[in-house]
């Protein structure tokens, strides 16, 4: 006990008060409970208010050993499931994000970023928006992918005409999508690849329709910024656009340990050493059930081979090859201490790491050794189910138990990182949505994505104030900024809760409350192309609707009426009805069509105008 307090002091040094104060409470919760149940027994009270150690006489001594059990052998336990997670899966990807904070493969890739997007109106925000992405697929954090990024982009977003405040928004936004955007998408993804026991390699692809998603209602909400304050392309190459040869080495050192890490994840383990490779190598293949073996591998292969589909051992092939690649950098080569500096630097941050997983493990031992999360669960649904007359049909109080899922994670994760933020509600509220029908992957991944957009919420919206920190603007008005620039990360969670065929896998179509492991009504496990496309189309023009309504301008103003009924539309565009969705998608279509003839028939009628008077 002494020693969880000593933890705990220094979590609040570390990590800050909201998350010790959430372990605080459920284990007072806990401790109150015993002592109710060892005063008055349970005879006749509320299942919330008392937790059992035994049976009678009651005997605080008879929890003893259970407790013990629980907290120390046990894989629910404070050295259990999470701390697997930290020390096997997330420390190589720790190790891996140091050492590239030392390279100089940030300023390049933000160079790049602005050679992409020269030609677009947006320029600097679209460049943000771009190297935000790729920065933060190999950092994770919001604040760090502000502070890197946003120090060379906001500069230039603001030189272009762009407001402090809506630059900070864009900034903030982009920056804290990096912990959604594949193929590393932060330590939060790893432990909701435990949590599901769904494989790190299937998250990833999961995760990448809804992070394009994303940053392209990001890229629309600056298209129609751009236009509304009427800023044009830069067009030709500057200066510090121009790649070197020292840029392509260290874009080499970024993209070729990413690379690896996809290329592992994807491999199965009985094709390495099969094919033409292997018989390069001379190595012995034999064909057993139509799979291919190699046998007798050398033993470098035979590692890599041991390795192939696991996240953990793929972060650490990546870290190596990183460690060699960077010997190609003069400035490493003349100062080698850089290394010896960024492998402390991880250390540290594992250390801290640990004291937040502890911190979310003592959260975890309660919740299961109350039964506090399944009581929650058990009697929410309950409750929706006597007064739900067709819950399966019309799924009203299941978007109801969405928004209340959404409202936790929120309130949970202010002031929090996304790894608290995620497991506390997850813990808590996971076992409802799932109770509901959710697949558990897809719940789990509707948590996740509101744990990572707590960062751009206020009133705490850690990632926007870091962005007004640059921009000298308004913390909370840049908050607000940066929502409404994301606003799809609020969106796109209740999309794919309703289309789990957004996420692609067969994890997010399986019925959770089917002892055979069934798919869920309507769904069979199979992908079907064209299904999937045509609810993409409907998603873009839903995003196209939404984007131009936040920004109140398309070709021109839009007034308050044409904002009401794009939104009506919008939501018609994605209702899961088809007569709905149909009428929304064909309305939709003629009043773009409106909007953009007459718009263009008015500026040639003022075109006209202007040449008559110069005549």
């Amino acid at each position: 006990t002494a020693s969880l307090i000593v933890f705990l002091i220094y979590n609040i040094k570390v990590w800050g008060f909201p998350l010790v104060a959430v372990a605080l409470l459920v284990t007072v919760y806990t401790f109150a409970t015993v002592i109710i149940w060892y005063f008055y027994g349970a005879d006749d009270i509320n299942k919330y208010l008392i937790t059992k150690l035994g049976g009678e006489p009651r005997l605080l001594t008879d929890g003893r050993p259970a407790v013990r059990e629980i907290l120390v052998n046990n894989g629910q336990g404070l050295l259990g499931r999470f701390m697997n997670i930290l020390i096997n899966t997330v420390f190589p990807y720790i190790v891996l994000g140091s050492l590239f904070g030392v390279s100089a493969g940030g300023k390049s890739l933000i160079k790049i970023a602005f050679l992409w997007t020269r030609n677009l109106r947006g320029g600097p925000a679209h460049a943000a928006i771009v190297s935000s992405a790729m920065f933060g697929t190999i950092s994770g954090g919001p604040i760090v992918n502000v502070l890197s990024t946003g120090a060379l982009t906001i500069p230039m977003m603001l030189k272009r005409g762009f407001a402090k405040i809506f630059a900070g928004g864009v900034e903030a936004s982009a920056s804290s999508g990096g912990q959604i955007m594949p193929p590393v998408m932060g330590v939060a993804a790893f432990i909701l690849s435990a949590m599901t026991v769904v494989p790190y390699r299937e998250v990833i692809v999961a995760a990448a329709l809804p992070a394009v998603a994303y940053f392209g209602c990001l890229f629309l909400s600056v298209v129609f910024q751009s236009r509304k304050q009427n800023i044009l392309p830069i067009g030709k190459i500057t200066e510090d656009m121009i790649m070197t040869g020292e840029d392509y080495k260290n874009l080499l050192m970024i993209f070729a340990p990413i690379l690896l890490i996809l290329f592992m994840l994807i491999t199965p383990k009985e094709v390495v050493g099969c094919g033409i490779f292997g018989t390069l190598l001379g190595v012995e293949q034999t064909i057993e059930n139509g799979i291919c073996r190699a046998n007798n591998l050398p033993w470098l292969f035979q590692l890599f081979q041991n390795s192939a589909g696991d996240a953990g051992s793929a972060g650490w092939w990546a870290t190596a090859l990183l460690i060699v690649l960077f010997f190609l950098d003069r400035n490493i080569r003349l100062n080698p201490s850089k290394l010896v500096h960024a492998l402390s630097d991880a250390g540290i941050l594992v250390s801290t790491l640990y004291l937040m997983f502890l911190a979310v493990s003592v959260i975890d031992f309660c919740l299961n050794f109350t039964g506090l999360s399944n009581f929650i669960a058990t009697d929410i649904i309950h409750l929706l189910r006597n007064y739900d007359t067709g819950l399966t049909n019309n799924g009203f109080f299941l978007f109801v138990a969405l928004l209340v899922t959404m409202g936790m994670a929120i309130l949970l994760g202010m002031g929090m990182p996304s790894v608290p933020a995620y497991l506390n509600v997850a813990l808590l509220m996971g076992p409802m949505l799932v109770g509901l029908g959710i697949a558990t992957f897809t719940a789990h991944m509707f948590i996740f994505y509101f744990a990572v957009a707590s960062a751009i919420t206020p009133p705490v919206a850690i990632a926007a104030f870091a962005a007004s920190s640059l921009t000298k603007a308004d913390p909370m008005a840049t908050a607000f900024s940066a929502v409404k620039s994301g606003i799809v990360m609020f969106i796109i969670p209740f999309i794919f809760a309703f289309y789990p065929e957004l996420l692609v896998i067969n994890a997010a179509q399986i019925d959770p409350n089917s002892p055979t492991g069934d798919y869920l009504p309507g769904y069979d496990g199979k992908f079907y192309i064209w299904s999937l496309l045509w609810l993409l189309a409907r998603l873009s023009l839903f995003l196209y609707l939404i984007s131009s309504c936040l920004a109140k301008f398309d070709k021109s103003e839009l007034s308050t009426i044409e904002i009401i009924i794009r939104i009506i539309l919008a939501g018609l565009v994605i209702s899961n009805s088809e007569f709905y969705f149909t009428v929304g998608i064909v309305l939709s279509f003629c009043l773009l069509t409106w909007h953009h003839i007459f718009i263009n028939s008015k500026l040639s009628k003022k075109e006209n105008k202007i040449t008559e008077n110069s005549t």
